[in-house]
C-alpha cells in the first residue's frame, strides 16, 4: 500500500513539474515576461522624462502659498524642506524612485496632505467604470454597424452610416459633452448632470444603487463614446471591404458557401485583427478622454483630481497619474497582442514586436 501511495505521489509530482515546465517555456509566457521587462525600462525612461519636463514649468506649489500674507517665510521654508523641494531635481527624482522601489510609496500630495496612492485608488474604480462601459458600448455598436455598412456598400444604409460616422468624428469630446448637457437641461429631470449617485443613494437597495449609478453614467458614457464609435465604425467597414475583395473569399463564394458563413466566419475573422491591435491604444485613450467627460459631468474620477493637481503643481500626484497612464498603455497593448493570438492562432507573438 505504501509503495502504491509513493508511486502515485511521484506520478503527481512528475505531472506537476511537466506542466510547470510547459508553462514557463511556452511562447506566451516567454513573450509576456519579455514585454514586462521591456515595460520596466520604458517606465523608468518615461518617469525620468516626465519628472524633468514638469520641473521646467515656472515656479512650484509653494508659489501660491508665498502670496498668502498669513503664511510666514519660516513656515514656507519648513514646507519646502518637508516636501523635499529644497533639493536638486536629480535628488528629488532619485528619492521619489527609491521610495517607490523599496516601499511602494508614490509620495505625499502637497494639496491633500495624503499619500498619492490612496488618492488615486479612491478615484481609479470610477474612471475605469466609465472607460470600460464606454469601450464596451463603442465596440458593441460600431462593429455590427461597420459590418452592415460593408455588406451594403454604396447603398442607402451605407451612405447613412457614413454620414453618421463623419458627423461623429467631427465633434470633439468637449463639444459632444456640451451638447449633451444642453439636452439634459432641456429634458430635466430625465438625465442627471452631476455626480455619480443621487442624494438618496444610500437608502436604496443593492439593485437600486446599481441602477442609480447606471442612470448617472448615461450621459458621460455617451460623451466619451461618440467620437470613438465613429472612427471604429469606419475602420471596421474599410477592413471588411478589403478582406471581401481577397481571392480566397471569391473562392469560398464559388464553392457555394452561404454568404453569412463567408462574411462572419472567413472574412470577419481576418478583418477584425487590425481592430484588436487598436484596442490597447483605445483603452489608454479612453482613460485620458474620460477626463473631459468627468469634468463636464462632475464625475468623481481621476479627471478633476489630476487637473487640480496640474494647476497646483502637485508634483508627486501628477507624476503618479502620468505613470498610471503609461502602465495602462503598456498593459492595453499587451492585452491586444494576446487577443490577436487567441483570435488567430497562426500569429506568432515573437513577430509582433
Amino acid at each position: 500500500m505504501t509503495s502504491t501511495k509513493d508511486s502515485w505521489g511521484n506520478r503527481k509530482w512528475e505531472l506537476g513539474s511537466h506542466w510547470l515546465t510547459q508553462v514557463f517555456t511556452s511562447e506566451t509566457f516567454v513573450y509576456v515576461l519579455k514585454r514586462l521587462l521591456q515595460a520596466l525600462l520604458t517606465l523608468l525612461l518615461a518617469s525620468a522624462l516626465s519628472f524633468f519636463i514638469i520641473q521646467f514649468a515656472p515656479g512650484d506649489y509653494l508659489d501660491t502659498l508665498r502670496q498668502n500674507p498669513k503664511i510666514s517665510p519660516e513656515r514656507i521654508e519648513q514646507l519646502k524642506q518637508q516636501f523635499g523641494l529644497d533639493k536638486s531635481w536629480a535628488e528629488q527624482y532619485i528619492l521619489w524612485l527609491w521610495r517607490i522601489i523599496t516601499q511602494g510609496n508614490f509620495g505625499t500630495s502637497f494639496v491633500y496632505g495624503r499619500s498619492v496612492g490612496s488618492l488615486l485608488w479612491e478615484r481609479i474604480p470610477n474612471t475605469l467604470l466609465l472607460a470600460i462601459s464606454s469601450l464596451v458600448m463603442t465596440w458593441a455598436i460600431a462593429i455590427p454597424l461597420g459590418i452592415v455598412a460593408a455588406v451594403n456598400q454604396n447603398r442607402y444604409v451605407d451612405r447613412v452610416l457614413q454620414l453618421i460616422s463623419y458627423t461623429g468624428q467631427g465633434f470633439p469630446s468637449f463639444i459632444t459633452a456640451l451638447l449633451l448637457l444642453i439636452v439634459a437641461q432641456n429634458t430635466s429631470p430625465l438625465f442627471p448632470v452631476g455626480g455619480m449617485t443621487s442624494i438618496n443613494h444610500s437608502e436604496l437597495t443593492l439593485l437600486g444603487q446599481i441602477l442609480d449609478i447606471g442612470w448617472h453614467m448615461i450621459l458621460p458614457t455617451l460623451a466619451l463614446s461618440v467620437t470613438s464609435f465613429a472612427g471604429l465604425q469606419r475602420i471596421m467597414r474599410g477592413e471588411l471591404l478589403d478582406v471581401l475583395r481577397q481571392d480566397y473569399i471569391q473562392t469560398a463564394r464559388a464553392k457555394g458557401l452561404p454568404e453569412n458563413r463567408v462574411i462572419y466566419v472567413h472574412a470577419l475573422r481576418n478583418a477584425v485583427n487590425p481592430l484588436i491591435t487598436l484596442l490597447g491604444f483605445e483603452f489608454a485613450g479612453l482613460l485620458s478622454g474620460a477626463f473631459i467627460s468627468e469634468y463636464f459631468f462632475n464625475w468623481p474620477g481621476l479627471g478633476r483630481l489630476i487637473l487640480d493637481a496640474v494647476r497646483a503643481q502637485d508634483l508627486y500626484l501628477v507624476m503618479a497619474s502620468l505613470m498610471m497612464g503609461a502602465v495602462m498603455l503598456i498593459l492595453g497593448n499587451l492585452l491586444a497582442d494576446l487577443l490577436l493570438k487567441v483570435v488567430d492562432p497562426r500569429i506568432r507573438l515573437e513577430n509582433l514586436n
